[in-house]
């Protein structure tokens, strides 16, 4: 049996990864780590990261930690693809209580997810992600509450920074 849990991080997680997902096989360099420089993520952070890559389902990620979050960025090859697995992903998480805000600009599409005070304990997130022809980038912050949660303003030029490097 699913708890509430289980399927608010289930949905949340294939609205994330759903898009990024491909029979490709990974790269054999991850390029996840060459979307953003530790440096560029202390600005918006707030605070010194180390990232270390690794690689899933042909999706290449790079992680990092700083005191008050997680860390993601992934690149994946693939289509574009039409945003309907996100806007599924999205509906789930507001159907289980969870407050979800997008934006897009351009290229870049841009969003909040608030969880319910139940789910709480696993993180405030903000996902910005890119979209070119071949390949789909995102840099995700998780923080441990929501004063510490980043804003899409925040995140944004980071994911603009983002659109030439991919």
């Amino acid at each position: 049996m699913r708890t509430p849990l289980g399927r608010l991080g289930g949905a949340l997680t294939t609205a994330a990864l759903a898009s990024l997902l491909t029979a490709a096989p990974a790269a054999a360099a991850n390029k996840a780590c060459d979307l953003l420089t530790a440096s560029e993520l202390e600005t918006a952070l707030g605070a010194k990261v180390a990232l270390r890559g690794s690689a899933a389902s042909g999706v290449e990620m790079c992680m990092g930690q700083v005191p008050t979050a997680r860390v993601l960025l992934r690149l994946a090859p693939g289509p574009a693809g039409d945003g309907s697995a996100e806007r599924a992903g999205i509906d789930a998480a507001r159907q289980m209580g969870a407050e979800v805000e997008g934006k897009t600009f351009g290229p870049i599409t841009c969003s909040t997810m608030v969880p319910p005070p139940s789910l709480a304990e696993h993180g405030f997130n903000t996902t910005c992600t890119v979209r070119k022809a071949n390949a789909v980038a995102g840099v995700e912050v998780t923080a441990k509450t929501r004063k510490e949660m980043l804003s899409i303003e925040k995140l944004r030029p980071l994911a603009e920074l983002m659109v030439s490097r991919f």
